[in-house]
């Protein structure tokens, strides 16, 4: 077995422990329990707007039109904790537990999962660079409505369960009363898998196709969890799941424990951002430095079309096209790209 098979075995081999140390307090940074949407607080009313207009607008044909234009990844070209800076400027307005600026839930769930899992470093970044795709609330990459962007997301092209936050607004969705997709299964079959199906679009499913279509080497259950950590009808209520195969029921493991720093770390304690800063950066440069190792000339390293890329550890985190560029940089000695294609 190769030293890249190895470490494959092991990370699709280990238990996924869900009884570490962190403890979930009882109420929100407001005075309310978490992910209650009825609660009077001076949120409640623009987070039930939001939820409206997500409802209504949030079509299979709306997420089709998405999902081409911002597959193309032309947006913009930047590094990853540039990309998390841009987050001081967001506030989810779906969020009805927190209104910091994004960058520092990236780092409340990140530093707690980090508290109790130190091995996991893939589990690190993902938490790190799971809400990326909030970048999309920005003018640089198309000032979408946060109805666009946020919120829980669920499954297009079947019925709306009933599970989902503020059900009531889909009578006013176009697909609601489709005959073609208002049955529990709708265009899907049972155990069709998750990557099969078409979810709402926001910044989970944008943030998931940037890592995907740039060859990202993070494990299948970070993939997993970037593209449905918003997808609570699943994860805490048990829908769908008639939808999953073999594959997404094991990774659902690892989205459970993911959620539950996801959600429960929100708070108004501030982290030092300065100071936990080297740690992320040492693992992305960690993970360029292995990346660049995997690339491999092909034939003629001057010619970017016989350069081709290749994954060496399962657990790596950053994206194929970048790492073969700079490769070819160094190569012909021009200034080497920093960035990742948004």
């Amino acid at each position: 077995m190769s030293q890249v098979e190895e470490k494959r075995h092991l990370y699709e081999s280990n238990e996924v422990v869900t009884d570490k140390g962190f403890v979930a307090p009882d109420i929100n940074s407001f005075g309310n329990s978490f992910r209650d949407y009825n609660a009077e607080s001076e949120r409640q009313k623009t987070v039930e707007e939001f939820y409206r207009l997500q409802h209504i607008n949030q079509t299979y044909d709306f997420v089709k039109r998405m999902r081409e234009e911002y597959g193309k990844l032309n947006r913009a070209e930047m590094g990853i904790w540039e990309c998390c800076e841009l987050l001081n400027e967001v506030v989810d307005e779906s969020d009805p537990d927190l209104d910091e600026p994004q960058i520092m839930h990236l780092l409340q769930s990140a530093e707690a999962i980090r508290k109790d899992y130190p091995d996991e470093d893939w589990l690190h970044l993902t938490a790190l660079i799971h809400d990326l795709g909030k970048v999309l609330l920005l003018p640089q990459f198309g000032e979408r409505p946060q109805w666009a962007v946020v919120g829980d997301t669920f499954p297009l092209g079947c019925a709306f369960d009933e599970s989902i936050v503020h059900h009531k607004y889909f009578k006013e969705n176009p697909d609601y009363n489709n005959p073609a997709y208002n049955t529990k299964y709708g265009i899907y079959s049972e155990g069709c898998g998750l990557d099969n199906v078409m979810v709402s679009w926001g910044h989970d499913d944008y943030m998931y196709l940037v890592a995907k279509n740039n060859g990202t080497t993070l494990p299948p259950a970070a993939l997993f969890i970037i593209r449905f950590h918003s997808f609570y009808p699943l994860h805490q209520a048990g829908a769908y799941k008639h939808l999953l195969n073999k594959e997404d029921t094991e990774n659902l493991k690892w989205l459970q424990v993911f959620n539950k720093y996801d959600l429960y770390s929100k708070c108004k304690d501030q982290i030092d951002i300065e100071e936990v800063k080297p740690y992320y950066m040492s693992l992305i440069e960690k993970a360029l430095h292995d990346v660049m190792n995997s690339v491999q000339p092909r034939a003629d390293p001057k010619d970017p079309a016989k350069c081709v890329p290749k994954a060496s550890d399962p657990k790596t985190f950053f994206f194929f096209l970048v790492a073969a560029n700079m490769f070819l940089a160094v190569k012909n000695e021009i200034p080497p790209p920093t960035a990742k294609h948004l």
